[in-house]
C-alpha cells in the first residue's frame, strides 16, 4: 500500500481510530502473541503456486485452574451484494487460479507464510495443538459450511472460536486456502468478525482461492473496513461477483488518490442495471470521504428492506447511521459486528451489546467496559445510566449486603432471556468478590450462575456447603464444581425435579446428563434417574457416532465443532442427549472445564 492510499484509508476511518484508542479496554481482549504479524525468524522458501481455502475466526484461552474464559462470527462469504447469506465460492483447484498474474506481493520470502498450518493461535498461546481437527479435511470444511451460525452455549462458541483460531495443520484433503475460508465464514456467521479477520490474514493474499477471496470480502466488509478488499480486487474480478469487485476496485483506486479510474468503474457498474442504486451511492460515499468522488452523495435509507454486508460495512466505515427499524431485523451475526465495529454509534453498539455478550462474542470484562464507557459520555440516556448505576454499586457498593442487593436488582431488570443472561455475564467479577458470608438467600443459584459464566468455578465452589441438597444451585455446581460433590443419585436428582419449573422437566433432564457425561453418577443410578424422568441418553444417530468417534481419536477440534453443530439453536430445542454425548465427549479429550461450564450453563438458561 502506498503512503498515499494509507493516508487516504486513515482519513476514511479516522472516527473508528479515535474510538479504538479513546476506549481501548472496550474491544475484546486480543488473542495474539505479543509480536504476532511480523517476519519469522527462520526465512522460509517460497513454495511452489498452491491454491488456498479461506481463513477462520480465533478464540481465546481454554479454562485453566478452574477458571475459564470467553471468546468471540459473522455471515459468511457473500454472492452478490443482495445477498446476506453466506456462500462457499468454487471448490479450489490446482494452481494459483484463486490469484491474478498481475498481483505484486511486497514481503519478503521471510514473511511468507505456508499454507501447511494456518491459525494465530497456538497451544502456548491458548490455542490447540496443530493435530486437533485430525486429518479429515473436506469432513470437517463441510460441517463447518452447514452450520447456520447460532450457537446455544456461550461457553460452546468460545470454545468453538478457540478451535477454529488454533494453528492447525491443513489435511492433505483440502487446500490450506480453503479450509482458512471455511473457518473464516463461520466464524463471521458467529459474529467474530475480528477472529474472522485473523484467519484470513494468516493467508497471503497471493494465494488465495476464489472461496478465500470471496470470505475476504465479507470479512472486511463485516470489520468496516473497505480497504482491505485491495489486495483482493485482481482476484475478485477474475474469480468472483463482477459487479461487487468493480466497485471495490473503484474505491481501491479513489484511496489511491486515482479518481479517473475510479469514477469510469462505478459508471460502469451503474450502467450494468446489476446492483441497486443504494449500494453504488454508498461506495460513491467512500470516495467522497477519500476525496476522488463526490463529497455530497445523500443516503436515503426509505426503499432499504435489509441490512446485508455490504450495507453495514460501508455504511459505518464512512459514518452513516443506519436506521433503528432497519436495525430491529438484522441478522445476529451482524448485532456481534456492531458491538465489535468501535466506529458505530455508542447507542447501536450498546443496544446490540447484550445479544454479543450472551453469545460469548464479549467477555465479561469486554462488556462492562463498553457499558462503562457509554456512561461516561455526555448525557447518557437514562435507562443506561440508571443500569450502570447498578453495576456500579455491585462491584463497588459499601458492603456486602449492598453489592448483592444491587447484583440481584440488576439481573432483574432485563427484559428477556438474552438480557437476564447477560446481565450475569456483566457481574460475574463482582459475583467472585462477595464473601461467603454475606446473606443470599436460601439458593443463590444466580449468584453462582454468574461466577460461572466467566469461569470463576473455584471461587463458586466455596459457596457449596450453603446450599440444600436438590435445589437450583446445588444442581448447577453439581456439574459446575471442579471436583464431585457427595451425594449425587436417583434420589438427589428426584429432589431437583420435585421442584423444577422448566418446561417438561428439561432442566433435570439436563442435569442428569450433564453428570453422567461427566461420569459423576454410576451408571446404575442414572438408568434409575433417566426412567423416572423419561430420558434415553443413549439414543444412537448419525451425529452422536461422530462426536463419539472423534472423541476416542482424541480429536479436540473436531469435538469442539461437531459439540456446537450439535447445539445449533437455542437451549429449549436441545434434546438432553445431545448435552450427554457433548459433555462426555469434551471430557474425553481433555476439555473437562469447557464441559462442566456447558452443562452448568444449560442448567442456568433453561
Amino acid at each position: 500500500m502506498t503512503k498515499k492510499m494509507l493516508a487516504l484509508t486513515l482519513g476514511l476511518s479516522g472516527a473508528a481510530l479515535a474510538a479504538a484508542l479513546v476506549l481501548p479496554a472496550v474491544a475484546q481482549e486480543s488473542l495474539l502473541p505479543e509480536g504476532f504479524g511480523k517476519p519469522a525468524d527462520t526465512p522460509a522458501p517460497r513454495p511452489a503456486p498452491t491454491p488456498s481455502p479461506t481463513p477462520a475466526p480465533s478464540s481465546t484461552a481454554a479454562p485453566k485452574g478452574g477458571q475459564s474464559g470467553a471468546t468471540t462470527l459473522a455471515p459468511s462469504t457473500v454472492a452478490t451484494l443482495d445477498s446476506g447469506d453466506t456462500d462457499t465460492g468454487d471448490e479450489a483447484s490446482d494452481g494459483e487460479e484463486g490469484t491474478s498474474g498481475q498481483l505484486k506481493y511486497d514481503l519478503p520470502p521471510g514473511a511468507r507464510r505456508l499454507l501447511t498450518r494456518v491459525g494465530p493461535l497456538t497451544p502456548e498461546t491458548g490455542g490447540m495443538a496443530p493435530d486437533a481437527f485430525g486429518v479429515r479435511g473436506q469432513y470437517a470444511a463441510a460441517i463447518m459450511r452447514s452450520m447456520r451460525g447460532q450457537v446455544a452455549s456461550r461457553w460452546g462458541q468460545i470454545l468453538l472460536r478457540r478451535a477454529l483460531a488454533s494453528a492447525i495443520d491443513t489435511p492433505d484433503t483440502i487446500s490450506g486456502a480453503d479450509l482458512a475460508a471455511d473457518r473464516a465464514g463461520l466464524l463471521l456467521r458467529l459474529g467474530e468478525s475480528t477472529t474472522a479477520r485473523m484467519i484470513v490474514q494468516s493467508v497471503d493474499y497471493d494465494r488465495a482461492t476464489p472461496r478465500l477471496v470471496a470470505t475476504a470480502q465479507q470479512t472486511y466488509l463485516a470489520n468496516a473496513d473497505p480497504s482491505g478488499l485491495c489486495p483482493y480486487v485482481p482476484a475478485g474480478l477474475a474469480h468472483g461477483d463482477e459487479q461487487s469487485w468493480r466497485l471495490a476496485a473503484a474505491m481501491c483506486a479513489g484511496m489511491s488518490g486515482e479518481a479517473g479510474p475510479a469514477g469510469w468503474a462505478i459508471g460502469r457498474v451503474r450502467s450494468s442495471g446489476k446492483i441497486s442504486n443504494f449500494d453504488i451511492l454508498l461506495a460513491e460515499r467512500v470516495l467522497g470521504a477519500t476525496g476522488a468522488g463526490r463529497r455530497s452523495t445523500t443516503i436515503e435509507w426509505d426503499k432499504v428492506g435489509r441490512l446485508t454486508s455490504w450495507r453495514f460495512g460501508l455504511a459505518t466505515a464512512t459514518g452513516i447511521d443506519i436506521p433503528a427499524p432497519l436495525r430491529a431485523t438484522e441478522a445476529g451475526s451482524i448485532r456481534s459486528w456492531t458491538v465489535l465495529a468501535p466506529m458505530t454509534p455508542m447507542g447501536d453498539r450498546i443496544a446490540a451489546a447484550p445479544y454479543a455478550a450472551s453469545r460469548g462474542v464479549l467477555s465479561s470484562e469486554a462488556y462492562v467496559s463498553l457499558l462503562s464507557a457509554a456512561s461516561s459520555e455526555e448525557e447518557p440516556p437514562e435507562a443506561l445510566a440508571a443500569q450502570t448505576d447498578l453495576l456500579r454499586s455491585a462491584f463497588s457498593g459499601a458492603n456486602a449486603a449492598d453489592r448483592y442487593t444491587a447484583m440481584a436488582e440488576y439481573w432483574s431488570a432485563g427484559t428477556g432471556a438474552t438480557a437476564r443472561y447477560a446481565a450475569l455475564v456483566a457481574t460475574a467479577r463482582a459475583a467472585a468478590a462477595l464473601p461467603t458470608g454475606a446473606d443470599v438467600g436460601a439458593d443463590p443459584w444466580q449468584l453462582l450462575g454468574s461466577m460461572l459464566t466467566a469461569g470463576y468455578d473455584n471461587r463458586a465452589v466455596q459457596w457449596v456447603s450453603k446450599l440444600s441438597v436438590g435445589g437450583h444451585g446445588w444442581g448447577i455446581m453439581a456439574v459446575g464444581s471442579p471436583r464431585p460433590l457427595t451425594g449425587v443419585g436417583a434420589g438427589s436428582i428426584g429432589s431437583f425435579a420435585s421442584d423444577d419449573d422448566s418446561a417438561e422437566t428439561l432442566r433435570s433432564k439436563f442435569l442428569l446428563a450433564g453428570l453422567a457425561g461427566l461420569g459423576r453418577i454410576d451408571a446404575g443410578q442414572a438408568s434409575s434417574a433417566a426412567s423416572d424422568l423419561g430420558v434415553d441418553l443413549g439414543k444412537q444417530t448419525r451425529w452422536t457416532r461422530a462426536i463419539s468417534e472423534a472423541a476416542q481419536r482424541r480429536e479436540p477440534g473436531m469435538v469442539a465443532l461437531l459439540a456446537a453443530a450439535g447445539m445449533q439453536g437455542e437451549w429449549d430445542k436441545i434434546p438432553p442427549y445431545h448435552l450427554y454425548h457433548i459433555v462426555r465427549a469434551l471430557h474425553d479429550v481433555g476439555l473437562d472445564a469447557e464441559a462442566r461450564m456447558i452443562a452448568a450453563e444449560a442448567l442456568v438458561r433453561v
